[in-house]
């Protein structure tokens, strides 16, 4: 199936490799998802980096965070009863499920886009607290004024809710704590208000009862979130059928706010598309995707610590061009353009 990307001939731009651990004993497993942001001049990833300890030979090391932010390992062997490992992403020890890699998020900068590395005085951000004890993942960045807003997928033993911190510097965060509790993720903030209000996307989920669908909400001040209301179900038999979620912070358009997302299969096959909301009521969704925008189709999309991915939370909009960087296979971070007129025509 063709697609609308633009891939960059450089991809990947950034492996496990080229990412140093954050602590002697642990490495890289994967890199994911980054969120996306100018700040000084220059391009910025705030990366999700998969870290766990040197797997050995018949014995399971299942990572976690102590309060503290210190990292623990309970270790099981592989034949233990007790012990279900058929996930790449998951252990179920004792009737309780363990991330098989703990998170964190690093900031890496490029002048051209393409090439990117560390800077020492802007540090990696770590969970922190019991109810970010398993990590924190796939970061959104959306500028308000001066203001970057971090909302963020925390990950414990309680569940899996969306945190918040504010920066202006990129050095002092102000941590807001969790503002949607579990289960929900993908959080998208809108990077202005609408009627004074603050807007944003996220995705309750349930295991019964509904499904991973988009909503959105409001706010008085960005931090207190209500009137939700459901946009973007999945749907059966297409390439969105088991979950949908938010990408980065809505586009505004001429013809509305335009917000790329990725769709999955109950076969875990993740793609992207596109959906249309009203300008001055974004409840209002005016147009969707039929087809996808980007699928898997490159080997280092196909194949990596988990196949048939393509995944965004971030972006960059020049004009016409939307940059979209993006995790592939779970493991690496690429990037592709896009036309955003050529979206827009491609929805109905």
């Amino acid at each position: 199936m063709k697609d609308l990307a633009k891939r960059f001939p450089q991809n990947p731009l950034l492996m496990p490799k080229d990412v140093k651990p954050s602590a002697e004993g642990l490495q890289v497993i994967c890199l994911l998802n980054p969120g996306v942001f100018i700040f000084e001049g220059k391009t910025w990833l705030l990366i999700r980096v998969a870290e766990s300890i040197k797997q050995v030979e018949d014995w399971a090391f299942i990572p976690a965070l102590n309060e503290e932010g210190k990292l623990e390992i309970i270790e099981v062997p592989l034949n233990d009863p007790d012990l279900i490992a058929t996930d790449a992403r998951v252990y179920n020890y004792k009737g309780l499920d363990y991330l098989t890699t703990v998170s964190h998020l690093r900031l890496m900068s490029s002048t051209d886009g393409i090439n990117f590395s560390e800077e020492d005085k802007y540090p990696g951000l770590f969970g922190k607290g019991k109810l970010e004890r398993y990590g924190i993942e796939d970061c959104r960045v959306s500028q308000l004024n001066e203001d970057y807003y971090l909302t963020y997928t925390a990950v414990s033993d309680s569940g899996v809710g969306v945190g918040l911190q504010i920066t202006r510097d990129w050095q002092h965060f102000d941590r807001k704590g969790m503002i949607l509790p579990p289960h929900n993720k993908d959080v998208a903030i809108f990077e202005e208000q609408i009627n004074g209000k603050y807007y944003a996307l996220h995705r309750p989920s349930s295991k019964d009862i509904g499904g991973n669908f988009i909503w959105l909400a409001e706010s008085p001040d960005g931090l207190h979130w209500g009137n939700h209301q459901c946009l973007v179900k999945s749907r059966p038999g297409m390439w969105d059928s088991a979950r949908v979620g938010a990408g980065a912070a809505p586009i505004r358009t001429e013809e509305g706010w335009l917000e790329i997302y990725h769709g999955a299969t109950g076969e875990h096959r993740y793609c992207l598309g596109a959906f249309l909301m009203d300008l001055t009521d974004p409840s209002k969704v005016l147009k969707r995707s039929i087809d996808p925008i980007m699928v898997p189709t490159e080997v280092y999309e196909l194949s990596g610590f988990f196949g048939y991915v393509v995944f965004t939370n971030g972006h960059l909009v020049e004009g016409d061009k939307l940059t979209i960087y993006y995790g592939a296979a779970d493991e690496f971070v690429c990037g592709a353009t896009f036309s955003i007129r050529e979206i827009l025509s491609s929805l109905s």
